[in-house]
């Protein structure tokens, strides 16, 4: 399986991303997907997921900012980010759960500017 992350970027404070996230299977068969943020020497934070049924959870930093959502039909996870801070700079990966094995792709950049 093969996730690849897409979309970061530098942006100012406040200001808005999307990433795309595209993979060599097909979205519905992943039990889930997410994305995770890596900051250097932060822990890697799982930030947003969605279950096969469409059920999302978004950790608590970006709750009311980000929105995590998919299109089936063009096999693409997104993850929308608004209200971006300076504390959301990190690398964002896309992760994928497909028979009780997880996957993670190349990521992508973030940086926001105070």
């Amino acid at each position: 399986v093969q996730l690849q992350a897409s979309g970061g970027g530098l942006v100012q404070a406040g200001g808005s991303l999307n990433l795309s996230c595209t993979t060599s299977e097909s979205i519905i068969n992943f039990n889930a997907m997410g994305w995770y943020r890596q900051a250097p020497g932060s822990e890697r934070l799982l930030v947003a997921g969605i279950t096969r049924r469409g059920l999302d959870h978004y950790a608590d930093p970006v709750k009311g900012r980000f929105t995590i959502s998919r299109d089936d039909a063009k096999d693409i996870l997104y993850l929308q980010m608004t209200k971006l801070e300076p504390e959301d700079t990190a690398v964002y990966l896309c992760t994928a759960r497909l028979n009780g094995a997880n996957y993670r792709g190349q990521g992508t950049q973030v940086t926001v500017s105070s």
